[in-house]
C-alpha cells in the first residue's frame, strides 16, 4: 500500500496527526473518534514513506486485545513488524531477554499471576484476619503503592497524601506490604510491578542495556494516555532516554482508574513538557448517533477540575437514532426484570446478543441482571468474572481438540473436525440448551467454532523471499497452535451473549444497545465518593458508559433496592430530562405494567446536543445552532393565530405560543406525527388546529381557511 492509500479516507482532523512531522505528538481523541485509526495510520504512513523502520517503532496499549486489533491493523495497512504490546509484555519480554547480564547468569524469579495468595500469607504474618475478598482489597491496595513507586516505608505518609481509604488502619496495611515483600524475596517471585522496575533499572542502571534497547526502539506510540501510572511513565522515560519521537494519544475524559495509580497529569502536562509538541483533538464520532453523543456532550459538559481542563465536544457523524430513554423501576428487581424483557425483545428483532450490553457500577449488581436474563431464556456473558481460556468447558474442548489431532483424519476440513472434537465433550451445535448458565457455556464452545470459521476463511499469506508468497496450513493442529497462543495473550474470541459488565472493564468497547442501570445516587456516584476530585470520576464512568452505546441506549434506576425499601434519588449528573419517559407502576395485583408516559431526552435535529430548556426543547434544536425559519410562513401562522383567537376570544397564546410558531415554521410539519413531536402540541389541539397547521404549511393563505367551530 502507498502512503496515498493510507490517507485515503481521513477526516481532516486524524489527517494532520497522521502526517505531523517526527517529534512530540499529542492526539486528543474523543469516545469514537478513531483513535486507534490515526495511529495506526501515522505509524504506516511514517514506515511506508520511507521515514521510519517498523523494527524501530514500539506502539504501547493497556490490554492485550488493544494490541492485537493495532497489530491486525498495522498489518493491514502493509506494515508488519511493528512491536505493538501492553507495559507488562513489552518489559517482560526485555526482562527475560537481558536476564543472563543483568542476574549474572542466574534464572529469572517465577511471575505471580497474582498477589492474592501470598497477600494472604502477609496479612496472617502481620497478625490481621482476612477472607478472600479482603486479601484482593489489600492487594490493590498495594498495588496502587508499587505502581505509584510508593515503598513499604513510605506508604502512610503517601497514602494520607493522596486521601486512600485502604482496607484496614493505613499502618496495619503498612505492616501487610512489608511482609508481603519479604514473603516474595524468600519464595523467589516476583509480580507485574517488579517487573516493571526490573525494566526500568536494567536501563537506568546498564547502559549497555540501555544502548541496545534504544538503538532496537527509536519511536514510540502510547495508547490511552491518560490511564498511565507514575511507575509505566518511569519506563517510558527510560526508553526514550531524552528522546522526543513520542506519539500520545488520550482523552481526560474517560480517565477513570485513579484508584489503580493512573493519573492524567501527564497527558495534561504533555504540551506544557514539549512545548514543540504537535497538539492535535479528534471530536467526529463515527461509533455513536447524534442523539447519544448530545446526551454524553451534556453529562461532561458539567465537569469541572483538571481533567475538564481538555474536555471535548463530540460532534455526532452517524445517522440519526432513537432517543436515549430514561426509566423509573420501584425497585432494583423490576428494573432487572424489565431489562432483561427487553433484551429478549431485541434479540427477537434482529440485534446479536453479542450487540447488546447491560453496564453497572459495581460487580454486586450483576446478580439480579444474571438471574433475570436466565429466567428469560437470554444468554449472558460475565465479563472480567472469568478469563474466556480458563473456564472449565472451555479447558475440556482445548484437551479434546488436542486430542483430536491423532484421531481425525488429516484431510477432514479444519470447521468440520473442530465441531467433530467437540461433540465428543457432549457439545451439539445443532441443540443449544434453554437457561442462561447452560446457554452461556453452549456458547463459549460456539465462540471456538466461529474462531475455526474465521481462520479457515482467512488463512494469513506470507511472503517467502522475492519469488513467491505461500498460505499457511489451516489444519487442526495448526489451529490448536493458534488457540494456545490467544490462550496466553488473554486474546479470547467474542461470545454470543448479552454482555454483563460493570463501566470499569467496559471502557474500551462498544454495543449497538447498551443499558445504562442502577444509576442512582449512592451507587452512582458511590457513597465513597466524597471529595470533588472522586466525584469528578464517577461523572466521567457515567460519561463512559453512554459514549459504549452506537444506536440504542437506556437508562434506568430503581427508586429502592428492594421492594418496599427505602426511595432514592436519581444519578445526580443525570441531565435534567424530559419527564415522558416511561415510568414503570407495580399495580395492586403485583403485575408490573408501564405506565404511558414516555420520558425522553430531547436532542438539537441540528448538532444532536441534549436540549435541557423548554423553549430549546419546543423548537428542537440549541439557541446557538442557526435557525431555518421560513418567513413568509411564520407570518401566515401568526395571521391565522390571530384570527382563530378572536373568534374563539382568547388570548392568541392559548392557541399557540409564540416559541411554538416559530416551532412550526422551522419545522414544517405535513403530518400528526411531525406535529406531535413539537413540544407543547398534544392530541387535542392536534384535533382543533391540526388541518389549519398543515394547509399553511402546503402554502395555503390564512384567508382560504373555512371558519371552524372549535369548542372548548
Amino acid at each position: 500500500m502507498r502512503t496515498e492509500g493510507v490517507l485515503a479516507g481521513l477526516d481532516p482532523e486524524q489527517r494532520t496527526a497522521v502526517t505531523a512531522p517526527a517529534g512530540p505528538v499529542c492526539i486528543l481523541a474523543g469516545a469514537g473518534t478513531g483513535k486507534t485509526r490515526a495511529i495506526t495510520h501515522r505509524i504506516a504512513y511514517r514506515t511506508l514513506s520511507g521515514e521510519i523502520s517498523p523494527r524501530h517503532v514500539l506502539a504501547v496499549t493497556f490490554t492485550a486485545r488493544a494490541a492485537a486489533e493495532m497489530r491486525a491493523r498495522l498489518t493491514a495497512l502493509g506494515t508488519a513488524g511493528v512491536q505493538a504490546r501492553t507495559f507488562h509484555a513489552a518489559a517482560l519480554r526485555q526482562v527475560r531477554y537481558f536476564a543472563p547480564r543483568l542476574l549474572e547468569g542466574r534464572q529469572m524469579p517465577e511471575l505471580m499471576e497474582s498477589k492474592v495468595r501470598v497477600v494472604g500469607l502477609a496479612a496472617a504474618k502481620a497478625g490481621l484476619r482476612t477472607d478472600r475478598a479482603a486479601a484482593r482489597d489489600l492487594a490493590g491496595e498495594i498495588e496502587w503503592a508499587k505502581s505509584s513507586l510508593v515503598e513499604p516505608g513510605e506508604y502512610l505518609v503517601a497514602a494520607a497524601k493522596a486521601m486512600r481509604e485502604p482496607p484496614f488502619e493505613p499502618a496495619r496495611v503498612a505492616e501487610v506490604f512489608a511482609a508481603y515483600e519479604s514473603l516474595k524475596r524468600r519464595q523467589g517471585v516476583i509480580d507485574f510491578e517488579d517487573m516493571l522496575r526490573a525494566a526500568v533499572w536494567g536501563i537506568e542502571e546498564h547502559p549497555d542495556v540501555a544502548e541496545q534497547i534504544r538503538a532496537q526502539y527509536r519511536h514510540f506510540v502510547v495508547d490511552e494516555y491518560q490511564d498511565v501510572n507514575p511507575l509505566q511513565q518511569r519506563l517510558l522515560g527510560a526508553w526514550l532516554g531524552g528522546r522526543d519521537d513520542l506519539t500520545v494519544v488520550g482523552d481526560a475524559s474517560q480517565t477513570i482508574y485513579s484508584f489503580t495509580g493512573a493519573t492524567s497529569a501527564y497527558l495534561i502536562d504533555f504540551p506544557r513538557q514539549r512545548r514543540d509538541a504537535v497538539v492535535v483533538r479528534l471530536v467526529r464520532d463515527y461509533r455513536s448517533t447524534p442523539q447519544v453523543v448530545g446526551l454524553a456532550n451534556a453529562v461532561i459538559r458539567q465537569a469541572r477540575g483538571t481533567e475538564a481542563k481538555l474536555r471535548l465536544e463530540l460532534v455526532g457523524q452517524r445517522p440519526p437514532g432513537p432517543e436515549p430513554e430514561l426509566k423509573i423501576f420501584p425497585d432494583e428487581p423490576g428494573e432487572a426484570l424489565a431489562v432483561a424483557r427487553r433484551c429478549r425483545e431485541l434479540i427477537a428483532a434482529g440485534t446479536p446478543a453479542s450487540e447488546i450490553a447491560v453496564l453497572f457500577r459495581t460487580n454486586a449488581q450483576s446478580e439480579a441482571y444474571e438471574e433475570a436474563l436466565a429466567e428469560a431464556e437470554v444468554p449472558y456473558v460475565v465479563r472480567g468474572a472469568e478469563r474466556f481460556f480458563e473456564r472449565a468447558e472451555v479447558r475440556q474442548a482445548m484437551v479434546a481438540l488436542r486430542a483430536a489431532v491423532r484421531s481425525v483424519p488429516g484431510e477432514t476440513p479444519l470447521v468440520e473436525a473442530v465441531v467433530e472434537a467437540l461433540a465428543a465433550t457432549g457439545w451439539n451445535r445443532n441443540q443449544p440448551p434453554p437457561g442462561g448458565a447452560a446457554r452461556e457455556q453452549w456458547e463459549a464452545l460456539a465462540a471456538l467454532v466461529t474462531l475455526a470459521e474465521e481462520y479457515a476463511a482467512e488463512p494469513e499469506i506470507l511472503p517467502i523471499g522475492e519469488a513467491g508468497r505461500i498460505q499457511r496450513d489451516v489444519s487442526l493442529s495448526t489451529f490448536n497452535d493458534e488457540l494456545a497462543r490467544r490462550a496466553e495473550q488473554q486474546h479470547a474470541p467474542t461470545v454470543a451473549g448479552v454482555t454483563l459488565a460493570s463501566l470499569h472493564s467496559a471502557k474500551g468497547l462498544e454495543w449497538d444497545a447498551v443499558f445504562l442501570v442502577g444509576l442512582a445516587d449512592g451507587t452512582l456516584p458511590t457513597t465513597y465518593a466524597k471529595t470533588a476530585e472522586q466525584l469528578e470520576e464517577e461523572r466521567r464512568l457515567l460519561y463512559v458508559g453512554v459514549t459504549r452505546a452506537r444506536h440504542l441506549l437506556w437508562l434506568s434506576y430503581g427508586q429502592s433496592r428492594a421492594p418496599g425499601g427505602r426511595a432514592r434519588r436519581p444519578c445526580r449528573f443525570l441531565p435534567q430530562l424530559e419527564r415522558s419517559t416511561s415510568r414503570e407502576r407495580t399495580p395492586v395485583d403485583g403485575s408490573r405494567k408501564p405506565d404511558r408516559r414516555p420520558i425522553r431526552v430531547s436532542s438539537c435535529r441540528i448538532c444532536g446536543a441534549t436540549l435541557l430548556a423548554g423553549a430549546d426543547r419546543k423548537l428542537g434544536r440549541c439557541p446557538t445552532c442557526p435557525s431555518d425559519l421560513d418567513e413568509d410562513l411564520h407570518e401566515r401562522l401568526q395571521v391565522w393565530r390571530a384570527s382563530t383567537a378572536a373568534e374563539l376570544k382568547v388570548p392568541a397564546y392559548v392557541v399557540f405560543t409564540d416559541a411554538t410558531l416559530v416551532a412550526v415554521a422551522e419545522r414544517r410539519p405535513t403530518g400528526p406525527a411531525e406535529l406531535l413531536a413539537i413540544a407543547g402540541i398534544g392530541p387535542r389541539k392536534l384535533g382543533q388546529y391540526g388541518d389549519a397547521v398543515f394547509a399553511l404549511v402546503a402554502g395555503a393563505s390564512p384567508d382560504d381557511l373555512a371558519p371552524k367551530n372549535f369548542g372548548n
